[in-house]
């Protein structure tokens, strides 16, 4: 089983077709992990701002990963984020990015986090399976892609 799938829940891919900008898909991962971990919002979009501002988590061919720490976090959770219009991330390739993978970690992350910012860069660089996540239409769909995918 790779790391992706242990925090990668069902109900954290989202069609989103309402963000459209960087700072909404911050805000939706929020509310959803808000939701289901009781994180307070405003600590996970300030989490992943914090780290975008020292750089980019665009990868490039229209995928980003955010990612920040998280005080009181127990294990590392993941959502995933596919707009329907492409937003703005500063990526290296210049274009907008809308396959979008939000990871939180602990505030003290170990090798863990490493591991799996390794594996979702495979994964993102795997140019198949960028397009069938372009080509997935609902979020049973994709989240099959991702339990799928091999290395």
């Amino acid at each position: 089983m790779s790391l992706i799938n242990k925090i990668l829940p069902p109900d954290n891919v989202v069609l989103d077709a309402e963000s459209t900008s960087k700072k909404r898909v911050f805000e939706r991962a929020g509310i959803l992990f808000e939701n289901q971990l009781q994180i307070a919002r405003a600590q996970v979009f300030d989490s992943l701002f914090s780290r975008e501002k020292l750089g980019s988590t665009g990868l490039g061919h229209g995928v980003a990963i955010p990612h920040g720490r998280v005080k009181g976090l127990r294990d590392a959770v993941g959502a995933f984020f596919k707009t329907q219009n492409g937003i703005a991330f500063d990526a290296p390739d210049g274009q907008p990015v809308n396959l979008i993978f939000v990871l939180l970690v602990p505030e003290r992350a170990t090798d863990l986090h490493l591991q799996i910012l390794g594996e979702l860069a495979q994964m993102f660089g795997d140019r198949s399976f960028r397009e069938n996540l372009q080509g997935a239409g609902d979020a049973a769909a994709i989240h099959q892609l991702f339990t799928n995918w091999k290395a």
